[in-house]
């Protein structure tokens, strides 16, 4: 997931800031639509539940030194739903909302509501869930130093 934010952060939202405002409402209009799949599905909530069960199975033994970074990686991932359903989820919403680009009356409105805070707030879940990611691998690091990896 901390893949997918940056790549957001850093070509999709810059390259559609230089386009049109109808350019970068229907883009996102259908990005929106599109990334409701199977696999995003799987991803977005696998993380969590796969972050859940390293812990659990570290709880305890020689396991039990990485436990703390699979601990913080999942809270971190958690921060990063929380800001998704919190703030990106109902920002899209209301994108969705607007309708059709070609029936919109100010798009430019549209698109000033949507982009600069959605922007911000895929920046946050960008650097939690980076974090995120980075506290499960010395996790890994950690248990392959316990012989439990």
């Amino acid at each position: 997931m901390a893949g997918l934010y940056f790549a957001f952060s850093v070509a999709v939202m810059p390259g559609l800031a230089r386009g049109g405002d109808r350019t970068l409402v229907e883009a996102m209009q259908r990005i929106n639509v599109a990334i409701l799949n199977g696999w995003f599905t799987l991803a977005f909530g696998g993380a969590l539940v796969l972050g859940v069960v390293a812990a659990v199975m570290h709880r305890g033994g020689a396991g039990r030194p990485a436990l703390p970074w699979i601990v913080a990686g999942v809270a971190l991932y958690a921060v990063s739903l929380v800001i998704t359903m919190g703030f990106s989820v109902p920002l899209n919403d209301r994108l969705a909302g607007a309708g059709d680009p070609g029936r919109i009356h100010d798009l430019a409105a549209v698109r000033a509501r949507f982009e600069s805070a959605w922007v911000h707030w895929n920046a946050a879940r960008t650097v939690v869930s980076t974090a995120a990611l980075g506290c499960l691998a010395w996790a890994m690091r950690v248990a392959a130093g316990t012989g439990r990896a």
